[in-house]
């Protein structure tokens, strides 16, 4: 069993009163955030280890209550040992500290008793360790630290004192990745940083998608447009509400406009859902990140089709609505193959966008024949890939 212990103690800079665990990172709070994370990787249990419930951190930790984490507030290494499981492995996140997911489900994989430490005292770290490392706000121990640190001084800091004890049981070392530091990792109570810090892990979630047309076209737009959503607290429903209608309107576009106003119109509709989804993962709404996703695939899919159906209607000849619909179907099948599926595969998204430009100068039946072969070389490649490994 896994069990997340996070600390919130200390007051953000220059706000008395404040603790810095409640200063808002990503249209939520950072212990929202954090709370995510664990769950993320698979926690079942959480702690919050605190000096004082403010307002501010009891509506938070509410909230994370109500996404299906059970939630206890603790005051002290000896009420931590009470509540957590025996068994537990815990991952205990610093007070303040800013990361990504890989960072914390990596740690969740560590044997019990290792720290994640960087040789910089900078702002990635929290407190040295030893003589030539210091703890980078993630540890992943056991549950007999806590029975260590009970066995201390209640007067003394809890966060310091768990990591003294792991060090004193000698906790192995993972070293801090680069990539991690460029994503924005590190210990942050100033709000106005904060929010800068909330733009470079925005930055890298968008960047974890690595399809060609997700790299060069989604993330791109995804960069500039969630920093504003965020800054303006946008629901992620609402952003998805507003994909949707984009969808509709460039399916109804089809028969009643052009193909090429369509597909400018769905492409809009993806960008917009591609940049919901994200907004929503990074809340914690993973059921409303997954339905925009499956929505950018439903739009991409029904847009094929349909430019395909009505050219064939217009020309009064089927090629145009059998080329979308093998273009469609390989694509489907080469998405449902086990085979690890390269940058540069066809998706439902990749298919409308090679459409357009050809659809906006009127010939959509040769974009539609790239699409068909795109998505045919695809499946090739998948089904060459399942023979080898058979």
């Amino acid at each position: 069993m896994l069990t997340g212990l996070i600390f919130a103690t200390e007051e953000a800079e220059h706000q008395p009163g404040v603790l810095a665990a409640t200063l808002p990172f990503g249209g939520m709070t950072l212990i929202e955030y954090q709370a995510r994370l664990l769950v993320a990787a698979g926690a079942g249990q959480l702690l919050v280890a605190v000096g004082r419930v403010t307002p501010a951190l009891a509506a938070a930790v509410n909230r994370i209550g109500r996404r299906g984490a059970t939630v206890d507030i603790v005051r002290s290494a000896e009420e931590a040992k009470a509540k957590v499981h025996p068994l537990a492995t815990i991952v205990a996140l610093a007070d303040g500290l800013v990361t990504t997911d890989a960072v914390v489900e990596g740690m969740a994989l560590e044997p019990v008793d290792t720290l994640l430490v960087t040789p910089t005292g900078d702002a990635t770290s929290v407190e040295r360790v030893d003589a030539e490392h210091c703890w980078a706000g993630v540890a992943t121990l056991s549950v007999d630290r806590l029975d260590d640190a009970a066995r201390l001084p209640r007067e003394y800091d809890f966060q310091s004192t768990l990591l003294r004890v792991a060090t004193q049981a000698r906790a192995a070392h993972v070293l801090l990745p680069a990539k991690a530091v460029r994503s924005g990792h590190g210990v942050e109570r100033d709000a106005g940083t904060l929010e800068v810090r909330s733009k470079d892990v925005l930055a890298s979630l968008a960047e974890q998608r690595t399809g060609w047309i997700d790299r060069y076209v989604f993330t791109p737009v995804s960069r500039l447009l969630l920093p504003l959503l965020v800054r303006r607290k946008v629901p992620d429903v609402a952003i998805g509400a507003a994909g949707g209608v984009l969808g509709v309107a460039g399916l109804a576009a089809i028969p009643f406009w052009s193909a090429g106003a369509a597909t400018v119109l769905l492409f809009l509709a993806m960008v917009v859902l591609s940049a919901g989804s994200l907004l929503g993962w990074l809340r914690g709404e993973d059921g409303h990140a997954a339905w925009q996703e499956r929505g950018v695939d439903v739009f991409g899919v029904a847009g094929v089709l349909g430019i395909g159906l009505v050219q064939s209607l217009i020309v009064q000849a089927g090629t145009a609505g059998v080329l979308a619909l093998v273009g469609v179907a390989a694509t489907i099948l080469a998405r449902r193959s086990p085979a690890v599926r390269p940058p540069w595969a066809a998706t439902p998204a990749t298919a409308l966008v090679l459409l357009a430009p050809f659809a906006l100068a009127g010939t959509s039946t040769i974009g539609l024949a790239l699409v068909a072969l795109h998505a045919g070389i695809t499946l090739a490649h998948a089904i060459e890939n399942l023979r080898r490994e058979a």
